[in-house]
């Protein structure tokens, strides 16, 4: 008998399986509202401009790929550090953020659970918003910490339970760790508000909780510098301690080089530099060092004020593509008799929260090939003028069957 005779099939992915079933689907009129994919108004993932011309001067340069150091490039390394915390952030300053390459978000994310589980021990406790991104349960219990949730999203508002998000990591005992979205809340597009983060900040100076920020969608809501703001109002609430995980893929249109970034602030220069080493050795067990393509991209564009300008102008027109698709949603479904659907206006980044139920979903798949997560997140970002009317039609045509 084969040694792998009892392992059962694993189930699909809750979001990379509705891809699939989407792909496996014939029908010419199928629309995939499930994958964190941004694309432009004809379907196609967008070729940033600023990224082409660090592309062609690579190709120019013929550069031999090296293997990199463990913890990444170290050009790619420094722009992240600023770009999270600001150039003139005197933690850089003194050397209390240290910044390694991983293998996108994820494993930004994978890296410091590892971390934290190292330092913490038996007592490590994540707590993760109700709801989030479900790939952060598996992450952070493959790593082995015990998981708790935290109220945040409220059905009926269809917007933020911040009195339950405070009362809940109030409760939380001190060396917590606390799963924060920067921006873009995914999946609901609810996001904290600036009066609001700063009291979130003081609880966690209050309580002693330890901040681990996730950051994929920097740029897709108010700015770069200001959807950053979660880690500044931390670091002004003296909070001394804190991780954060950061990607480039959907802000720099490059998911399939996996471009990530884990940060962390110790209390000094010596507690961070030891934080690193750490970290390196996470690392090299791992998958012993990063890509080097991806990353010198990314630090091409960064490292150029020009490409930086060209940057952050493509990446406003994507946010500004994404608003009008949602007003257009809205609009489309009013005219077509179905609920009000307005909310969705105040959500940002790709998602929305879009209240549907399991079984709405389902027969949104099956009756009109349109593919959505079974929590009823939507991807905006993956609307466009062609695929706009089938879905608003399919939306209001599930709702008068009810």
């Amino acid at each position: 008998m084969s040694l792998f005779a009892s392992v059962e099939m694993a189930p699909r992915d809750p979001i990379l399986g509705v891809t699939e079933q989407y792909l496996a689907d014939p029908r010419p009129n199928k629309v995939n509202l499930g994958v964190g994919v941004y694309s432009d108004d004809k379907g196609r993932l967008p070729e940033l401009e600023a990224v082409q011309q660090v592309e062609q001067a690579l190709l120019r340069q013929h550069p031999l790929y090296h293997y990199l150091p463990i913890d990444g490039l170290p050009a790619y390394t420094a722009a992240t550090r600023e770009l999270l915390f600001g150039a003139d952030s005197p933690l850089l300053e003194c050397g209390r953020v240290i910044t390694a390459q991983t293998l996108g978000g994820s494993g930004a994310l994978r890296v410091g659970a590892d971390l934290l589980k190292v330092v913490l021990g038996d007592k490590a406790v994540v707590a993760i918003s109700d709801p989030s991104w479900g790939n952060h349960y598996a992450l952070f219990r493959a790593a082995g910490f015990t998981l708790l949730d935290y109220r945040y999203y409220d059905a009926a508002t269809h917007g933020l339970d911040f009195p339950g998000m405070l009362e809940d990591l109030g409760r939380l005992a001190p060396g917590s760790v606390v799963l924060l979205h920067a921006c873009c809340h995914n999946p609901t597009g609810v996001d904290l508000k600036p009066e609001q983060w700063t009291q979130v900040a003081a609880l966690m100076k209050e309580r002693a909780l330890l901040p681990f920020v996730d950051m994929a969608y920097q740029g897709f809501h108010r700015g770069i510098s200001e959807d950053a703001m979660a880690i500044r109002f931390l670091v002004d609430a003296g909070v001394e301690n804190l991780l954060v995980a950061n990607s480039y893929s959907k802000n720099f249109s490059l998911y399939g080089e996996r471009v990530g970034a884990l940060s962390f602030v110790g209390r000094d220069h010596n507690e961070s530099e030891r934080v690193r080493s750490k970290v390196k050795q996470i690392i090299r067990a791992t998958y012993s060092s990063p890509p080097t393509h991806g990353a010198s991209l990314v630090a091409g564009v960064l490292a150029s004020d020009e490409l930086r300008a060209l940057w952050k102008k493509e990446l406003a027109q994507m946010c500004a593509r994404i608003q009008s698709m949602r007003a257009r949603l809205i609009d489309r479904l009013a005219a077509l008799g179905a609920p009000d659907f307005s909310f969705i206006n105040h959500q940002t980044g790709m998602f929305s929260y879009s209240g549907l139920g399991k079984a709405q979903v389902e027969r949104l798949r099956q009756d009109n090939a349109i593919y959505a997560v079974s929590s009823g997140r939507i991807c905006i970002a993956a609307l466009t003028s062609s695929n706009l009317e089938h879905v608003a039609q399919s939306l209001a045509a599930l709702f008068r069957q009810k």
